[in-house]
């Protein structure tokens, strides 16, 4: 079938979940075909305080020796007093538990680079395409 024989719908902010849906089973297909990912884990570590709210945590994934810390997140009131650092060195400790070593994550310029450069991480790669002068940065730290 040619494209010319096809309708495309362009769409900004919302899609049709029918389509959506179509790309994303499309894609988890392909990629479940071509690389393992089933073997793909979850890892957290979270703190809360006496009545359990959480304070913070650190979310991401690890996979063989790779391990990516997708999110990092400190409640106001408790940034700047450590929290933060034990989350990540909790969540790296808890990766070398299962044999993840090389850690990989990224940032906006607004976000924590210089938190991240300060616990070890350095940047591997800098897009500087967004507005307002805002870069992405992609990290990377080796451990052991």
């Amino acid at each position: 079938m040619s494209p010319t024989d096809l309708q495309f719908s362009e769409h900004d902010d919302e899609f049709p979940p029918d389509a959506a849906a179509a790309v994303d089973q499309g894609l988890d297909g392909f990629n479940a075909a071509a690389a393992p990912l089933h073997e793909v884990r979850s890892l957290a570590v979270f703190a809360r305080d006496a009545s359990g709210a959480v304070l913070g945590g650190a979310i991401g994934r690890h996979w063989g020796e790779a391990c990516e810390l997708q999110e990092l997140w400190v409640v106001e009131s408790q940034r700047g007093l450590g929290l933060g650092t034990a989350l990540l060195r909790r969540f790296e400790a808890r990766a070398l538990v299962h044999g993840s070593w090389r850690f990989y994550l990224t940032t906006f310029s607004f976000q924590a680079r210089g938190f991240y450069e300060r616990q070890g991480y350095a940047v591997a790669h800098a897009l500087d395409v967004f507005p307002h002068g805002i870069v992405k940065y992609t990290m990377t730290k080796t451990l052991g």
